[in-house]
């Protein structure tokens, strides 16, 4: 018997057949709706609790936001000639967290700006879903922030179970309120202070956090390496300047940090896939956060750390990716 007739053919896979995307890697539609309604589920309890206490007007903003969306996403496909996508509800979560950075009391335009910004600007010049670099409803709240900052920086008084809200102002719990001493931490656990419709009530945002982790759609790494951070930060701060600076527990419970933390700083597209790049990405996050809160002029910034890390990612995953089993360094006794 001859060594042609005894040797197994080997067959490879044809070159054309082997294509590399963009994270993430799972294109099944199906699964995609899962993990997008998924995610709106998880959004309900804060969404409810914004409504429950900025009235009719938090609901009329998270309305639009997540329609405009929807309608300008598929507008786009239709007119790039690309298949329709708005089932997948991937469109609908960026609505939702879009209308949850806004303030109850932004105009009906301010809302579909911020929708323009997201789906447009930040999603499909990308290329789509999964093509982005940067999450889309921060990228539509920092520049309507930087836009109309005034208009984003007017807060809506908490009402509590008043639907027909009146449009007055108030101090948020990372501005003026806590200086003064208006907000306790019941309130901010409850969620009865000013702020953005989606970021107030830290019990809402908590459950959501906790579905989002039952569900496994997101990991701890993220989470806890970036609200770990702030804490530790905040908390050497105000060890140092106690009469000056806010203790750490009222950083963690103040502003978009959860909100941040648990929903966009995990977003699947955006934020590294390695469990090691995890933690390098939310300890990035809360080091930013911390140091523009405690010495930049504006109270907040999670939006603006978030997309800086944003930014990294592709660094952090490189750096941080596992060798394969059996590799040796060329020149270390590895073939060339």
């Amino acid at each position: 018997m001859s060594e042609t007739e005894t040797t197994p053919t080997i067959q490879l896979p044809d070159p054309a057949e082997l294509i590399v995307s963009n994270s993430p890697h799972i294109r099944d539609n199906h699964n995609i709706k899962k993990i997008m309604f998924t995610v709106v589920l998880s959004l309900l309890p804060a969404c409810l609790a914004g409504i429950w206490f900025f009235g009719f007007a938090a609901l009329k903003v998270l309305l639009l936001t997540t329609v405009s969306c929807v309608v300008l996403e598929e507008g786009w496909n239709k007119l790039a000639k690309k298949p329709s996508t708005w089932k997948d509800g991937s469109a609908m979560v960026t609505g939702i967290l879009l209308g949850m950075n806004l303030n109850a009391g932004v105009p009906w335009w301010v809302c579909v700006l911020g929708a323009v910004l997201a789906i447009i600007l930040a999603k499909q010049l990308f290329g789509g879903l999964g093509y982005n670099p940067f999450n889309p409803a921060l990228v539509a709240r920092v520049g309507l922030l930087i836009g109309l900052p005034e208009i984003m920086t007017t807060w809506n008084v908490p009402t509590a179970g008043k639907m027909m809200a009146d449009v007055t102002t108030a101090a948020t719990p990372l501005g003026e309120g806590v200086k003064n001493g208006v907000f306790s931490l019941g309130d901010l656990f409850a969620g009865n202070v000013g702020g953005c419709i989606g970021e107030t009530s830290v019990v809402a945002l908590l459950v959501g956090g906790a579905l989002l982790l039952y569900f496994k759609l997101i990991k701890w790494q993220i989470p806890v390496a970036y609200i770990g951070s702030v804490f530790a930060i905040t908390g050497v701060a105000y060890l140092i300047h106690p009469e000056t600076m806010h203790s750490p527990v009222y950083h963690v419970l103040s502003g978009g940090l959860l909100l941040g933390a648990f929903f966009m700083a995990t977003d699947m597209v955006t934020s590294p896939m390695t469990h090691k790049g995890m933690l390098i990405f939310g300890l990035g996050c809360g080091v930013m956060t911390s140091a523009i809160r405690l010495w930049g002029a504006y109270p907040e910034g999670v939006s603006f750390s978030i997309l800086f890390m944003n930014a990294l990612t592709p660094l952090i995953d490189r750096s941080t990716i596992s060798k394969p089993f059996g590799y040796v360094t060329p020149g270390k006794g590895g073939a060339e």
